[in-house]
């Protein structure tokens, strides 16, 4: 037989390069690729063969390690994603699974996503009709590309209907089968009157997906149906739904999908009975799983209420539920669980929390997709919600960005309806609440009055200065900042009747806790929205900087400053030649091992741009220097190499006749061990 997935599979896996990887990873990969051109031109080929061939390709890429330490690459929250084409992502209640080295992000196209992106300024209730299941791909979690619509609205399923006709799609995920070589993807679906869980399948994670089952029952559930679902790949392969019954939610399941094809869902595991619960999903970290889910009240943000497993098995027994830490501030960043991913980076593991922001449909905050980084280091996951950060997808490191809102729920969304007292701000007397009616068209807007005031503590931020912004209306009040060492600045806000900017800059502040306080001047209301502490100052590097453009720095080219963004008065734009390379005269303090990150941009449509890393004359590795998008975009890629105590030379070498991406300069960090 000929398998169009197994062909895909093999032109995409053709396009590899052995300089990106290791030598010991790389070789049984070209092994098992040679083998799948095989078995795919072979059309006596039998359907297990097929699905060997192709298990075989995945595993072997999927264990495929970079030669680098990879690239930091920025994640900014609360703004509508575009994919690498410029054009929107609209992808709800999905999830991202890792095929192979590529990871795959699965979601729902509905009608209100289109209007509330032309329009976010009020909702449009009931606008989830169906319009289609895209797919994008990405090998750094941050960068997407449109590869398909694997499913539209002509899409057959059963009994002649199309899946256009379903009353209601969403909440799905795809996994692998091993034995078929198909790729499954389940979805709640109404489909005749009914309420179940659709089975689609195609031959490679983009293909066109066909009609595989449509199962209504789960065995143990009370209900048909599902009330929220995701799909969880465990470690050793298996596939797991995880859902909760429709009616009431109330308990929670883990069900295992059919190891034959996948086309059924076996009997659920209850894992947790209590509250209703939706968003429901899984992770893993350091062993343990971690079952969560928000409030049930349609879609809008709450807070995640975790189980985790008290053994090590995903259908054992779980703790009681527990609210995850850092989501009560801010309800999870203003969001509803959506799902999660987790990447098991050379450095560090890191969970990758995805939630959903789109109350039927939205007007909670800008932007559909919220991602923030999990991490644990004491007995329970920490979850950080920060609007910027910068994420490493080889070695799972991640650190906050420089455009980081350090004021969580600052555009005063997270509250549902009218309150009293603001999520994540505390009230020091007066009258407070939130009103309708916020900036720019927004929802919401804080209003505090009769000498009244709010205050929010900012559990740690970085030492620097820091700009304090926000937009007021009404009666004159103030916002205070005060620093963990009790240093304080004021920022006045004068009476206007419209919306007006107010900014305070030049704000120093010690590492540690910083609060900001909200205050009435007097009787009369203020009404403040879109409050903003970011840090203006850059992070000092950890070692010495040295410029491209500045000897003894050698540049096989030109140095330009025709690229904005760039560090100091220029850069190094190299000749489009293989070996026309970028040198920089190091001095290090003592021999040993050091961090070196080389700062660069690649607008490039040709893609990577690999160099050979040579230090002191001797090659010891090679960089990939990956798209950035634009020459005005600016990225940092980190390598460890070895130096010498005194001065050392360090050249980037291009190996290709595209030659060097722009390089900016080189952070080298103080050499250990």
């Amino acid at each position: 037989m000929v398998d169009r997935g197994l062909k895909y599979l093999v032109s995409e896996y053709e396009t590899r390069t052995p300089s990106k990887y290791t030598a010991g990873s790389w070789k049984p990969f070209a092994k098992a690729l040679r083998s799948a051109d095989a078995v795919a031109d072979d059309t006596s080929a039998t359907k297990p063969e097929v699905a060997k061939a192709k298990t075989a390709l995945m595993t072997a890429a999927e264990d495929l390690e970079a030669a680098d330490e990879g690239t930091f690459q920025t994640i900014t929250n609360n703004t509508f994603w575009n994919d690498t084409s410029g054009n929107p992502i609209y992808s709800q209640g999905g999830g991202v699974f890792k095929f192979g080295d590529t990871y795959y992000w699965y979601g729902v196209h509905y009608t209100g996503a289109e209007l509330y992106r032309a329009n976010p300024t009020r909702k449009y209730d009931g606008n989830v009709s169906f319009v289609s299941i895209p797919v994008y791909s990405s090998k750094d979690l941050v960068n997407w590309k449109f590869e398909n619509r694997i499913a539209t609205r002509s899409t057959p399923i059963q009994n002649g209907a199309t899946l256009g006709q379903a009353g209601w799609v969403g909440r799905l995920g795809v996994s692998y089968n091993e034995n078929t070589g198909k790729y499954v993807l389940a979805t709640q679906a109404y489909v005749g009157g009914g309420h179940g869980v659709l089975l689609l399948q195609g031959d490679s994670p983009t293909d066109t997906f066909d009609y595989g089952y449509f199962q209504t029952q789960i065995t143990n559930s009370p209900t048909t149906g599902t009330g929220d679902q995701t799909v969880f790949t465990d470690d050793n392969g298996k596939d797991y739904l995880i859902f909760s019954n429709r009616e009431g939610r109330s308990r929670g399941f883990v069900a295992k999908f059919r190891e034959s094809d996948s086309l059924r869902i076996e009997p659920g595991v209850e894992i947790r009975r209590g509250a209703g619960r939706e968003g429901n999903a899984m992770f893993k970290l350091d062993g343990k799983y971690y079952h969560a889910a928000s409030d049930l009240h349609g879609w809008n943000t709450s807070v995640n209420y975790v189980n985790e497993s008290t053994s090590s098995n995903v259908q054992g027994s779980y703790s009681s539920e527990y609210v995850l830490p850092g989501t009560e501030m801010d309800y999870s960043h203003v969001t509803q669980t959506g799902f999660f991913v987790t990447v098991k980076g050379t450095k560090q593991n890191t969970v990758i929390y995805a939630g959903d922001r789109w109350a039927d449909f939205a007007w909670n905050g800008i932007g559909y997709n919220q991602w923030v980084p999990i991490t644990k280091s004491g007995a329970r996951p920490q979850f950080h919600s920060v609007s910027q950060w910068q994420f490493n997808v080889t070695t799972g490191e991640w650190r906050v960005g420089q455009a980081n809102n350090h004021i969580l729920n600052p555009d005063i969304q997270a509250d549902r309806i009218i309150v009293s007292s603001v999520r994540g701000w505390r009230n020091l007397g007066g009258s407070v609440t939130n009103v309708n009616g916020g900036v720019n068209g927004s929802r919401f807007a804080l209003q505090v009055s009769n000498s009244g005031g709010v205050e929010q503590r900012i559990e740690s931020v970085p030492a620097g200065t820091y700009a304090l912004s926000l937009h007021a209306r009404g009666s004159a009040g103030q916002v205070v900042i005060t620093g963990a060492n009790g240093s304080q600045r004021t920022l006045g806000i004068p009476s206007s009747s419209g919306w007006t900017k107010r900014e305070l800059t030049g704000i120093a502040l010690p590492s540690g806790a910083a609060t900001v306080t909200v205050r009435a001047s007097g009787s009369g209301g203020v009404t403040v929205d879109q409050l903003s502490l970011v840090k203006t100052s850059a992070d000092a590097p950890s070692g010495q900087r040295y410029e491209a453009e500045t000897a003894p720095a050698q540049c096989q080219g030109t140095i330009d400053s025709n690229q904005a963004g760039y560090s100091g008065s220029g850069f190094c734009n190299g000749t489009a030649a293989a070996g026309a390379f970028a040198q920089f005269t190091v001095t290090s303090a003592a021999a040993g091992s050091a961090t070196v990150g080389v700062r660069f941009a690649n607008g490039a449509t040709d893609g990577t741009r690999p160099a050979n890393l040579i230090v002191n004359g001797s090659t010891v590795g090679t960089v990939s220097f990956e798209s950035t998008g634009a020459w005005t975009t600016w990225s940092t890629k980190t390598v460890t190499i070895p130096l010498n105590g005194g001065s050392n030379t360090i050249r980037l070498d291009p190996t290709t006749a595209a030659g060097l991406p722009n390089v900016d300069y080189l952070d080298v960090g103080a050499a250990t061990g």
